[in-house]
């Protein structure tokens, strides 16, 4: 596995999936990998770490390091290009306070954006930035 952080997400939720199209975007300098929790890719990254996934939240792996929730978060947004970073300044809210605002969002995510039946497969031209997939 490469030194590029990687944020683990819930495959089937919308507004994950929106996230990570999101950071695919905004991620210029192409760090980032992704996988999602339903996969095997994920489910090993996390077992590393003694961690069993919450589908309700993200995780980051980066520099041997996991993170989860707001910190994952903020920290995403602080590799991200233009202002983004400036958003890592909230790092600085203590965690239980960031994430009972994250919780709050976790917990109605299905509700407020929807979910899907399966993980969403992404377009062939990003493909190569996501473990656990057939690279054809």
């Amino acid at each position: 596995m490469s030194d590029n952080p990687v944020m683990l997400y819930d495959g089937v939720c919308n507004l994950c999936n929106e996230s990570v199209r999101f950071v695919l975007k905004r991620d210029k300098k192409h760090r980032f990998r992704f996988a999602a929790l339903q996969s095997r890719a994920a489910q090993e990254l996390l077992a590393t770490h003694s961690v069993t996934a919450q589908m309700d939240t993200i995780y980051l792996l980066m520099n041997g390091q996991l993170y989860d929730r707001s910190s994952a978060a903020l920290r995403i947004m602080g590799r991200l290009s233009a202002l983004w970073p400036l958003m890592a300044v909230f790092l600085i809210i203590p965690k239980p306070v960031r994430d009972w605002v994250y919780n709050k969002i976790g917990t109605n995510r299905y509700r407020l954006f929807g979910r899907t039946d399966e993980c969403q497969i992404p377009d062939k031209s990003v493909r190569r930035y996501f473990l656990d997939l057939d690279q054809d």
